[in-house]
């Protein structure tokens, strides 16, 4: 089915009223869009985020406005000039969309990525550009899970993970996304990997990009849960040890983790970790070292930090 969006501008202090009376007139769904919410969206509520990109919220200065949508029929459009007519002084702005487009229109904004000396990653929908004979090439389609190699923590884990002896190693991926580390490492020669997630779409999502680059479940297995509780997850990794364990996440959640990374972590082996944003890279740091591990690199990008650390 088609769709028309509709859009109503209207002072701040007036959405609250028009939202009110569009309910009365039998719309459903209506998005409010104020700058002024979700500047104090962000504000009350920085705890749970390390960083917050500030053209997020260049993109909505100024915004002030209403949003819903009705069917691209002729009863969409009766509707759409009854509620003109209830809503006289205000501009109803209509503009048609299709459902592929609400499923597809994001697609654009990703091109094929060249990392390190070697990797190169490429959305699943284009086709492989030309590159160099010795290119690792990584097909993903990372849809709403978090992990598209654009990212400069994604981008320092892979690079380390590049220069890392990988050969018939074994790999944890913690809080794996898309599944981008795990199924890098095992291009690069690991003979198999685990990746754990708290998100429950995280494993069909990992295992259908895993399909794009001819890896299975013998070599690949991935589970939802949480490794800081009690849980399943705990308990499918009690007793497992890794070469290298990675783990892409957030400062607080790092700091949290070190003890069991340690745990999870071989004699010998290998600790990369990021997603530490600029300022809590001596804590992590810290963390790090009170919980065994010898930090041997410390990188940073673009505002955030890496480390690589060994379990002696």
């Amino acid at each position: 089915m088609d769709w028309l969006e509709i859009t109503l501008n209207a002072a701040p202090e007036e959405l609250d009223g028009l939202t009110d009376r569009l309910t009365g007139l039998g719309v459903e769904g209506i998005i409010t869009e104020d700058a002024a919410v979700y500047q104090e969206f962000l504000e009350n509520n920085r705890q749970y985020w390390d960083y917050v990109d500030e053209s997020v919220m260049e993109s909505v200065k100024g915004v002030s406005r209403l949003k819903f949508y009705l069917e691209d029929s002729p009863a969409g459009a009766a509707q759409l000039k009854d509620l003109s007519a209830c809503l006289p002084g205000y501009e109803l702005i209509s503009r048609k969309v299709k459902d592929e487009d609400w499923e597809n229109n994001w697609k654009q904004y990703y091109d094929p990525i060249n990392v390190g000396e070697r990797l190169l990653i490429v959305p699943q929908w284009l086709d492989t550009p030309p590159h160099r004979d010795d290119a690792v090439v990584l097909r993903l389609d990372p849809g709403l899970i978090f992990g598209t190699g654009s990212h400069p923590t994604t981008k320092m884990c892979l690079e380390m993970l590049e220069r890392l002896e990988v050969d018939n190693k074994t790999v944890l991926d913690l809080g794996c996304g898309s599944g981008i580390l795990s199924i890098a490492a095992l291009l690069l020669g690991a003979s198999g990997a685990v990746g754990v997630d708290i998100d429950d779409k995280a494993p069909a999502v990992v295992m259908e990009n895993a399909a794009f680059n001819g890896i299975t479940g013998d070599t690949l297995s991935v589970f939802a849960g949480d490794v800081l509780s009690p849980s399943g997850a705990q308990r499918r990794l009690q007793g497992r040890t890794f070469d290298i364990v990675l783990a892409n996440i957030v400062a607080d959640v790092i700091i949290a983790l070190s003890g069991k990374a340690m745990e999870y972590t071989a004699p010998g082996g290998i600790f990369v970790c990021s997603g530490i944003i600029e300022g809590r890279e001596d804590e992590v740091e810290t963390a790090l070292k009170n919980a065994g591990f010898t930090v041997k690199e410390k990188h940073s990008s673009e505002g955030w930090f890496a480390f690589l650390s060994v379990r002696e």
